[in-house]
């Protein structure tokens, strides 16, 4: 575990349910702006009994980084609309569901 795991791992820990963070978002509030690749590559290879809401985290477009039709996605999904997130088609609205500190 790196540093900067530590840091993305704790800011996401801290989003609560029903809003989302984008990965941006998560890598300023981390004290990594422009890292929101890192972000991804860190929430992708999350331990597989990880109790962190990693289905809070999403993309700058208001959409599921998965592709729609994979487990993933509905599994991300599911999470989220059973926490109040609606969508509308395969999109949500950010400004209504996004983390604000």
């Amino acid at each position: 575990m790196t540093l900067n795991q530590e840091k993305i791992w704790h800011i996401v820990s801290q989003i609560p349910r029903g809003k989302v963070a984008t990965y941006g978002q998560i890598a300023e509030l981390a004290g990594l702006p422009g890292r929101s690749r890192l972000v991804g590559y860190t929430m992708s290879n999350l331990p597989a009994a990880t109790r962190l809401p990693w289905h809070r985290v999403v993309n700058s477009r208001g959409r599921l980084s998965f592709p729609v039709a994979s487990s993933q996605y509905a599994l991300q999904r599911q999470r989220l609309e059973a926490e109040g997130v609606r969508f509308e088609n395969e999109r949500f609205s950010l400004r209504r569901f996004q983390w604000r500190i």
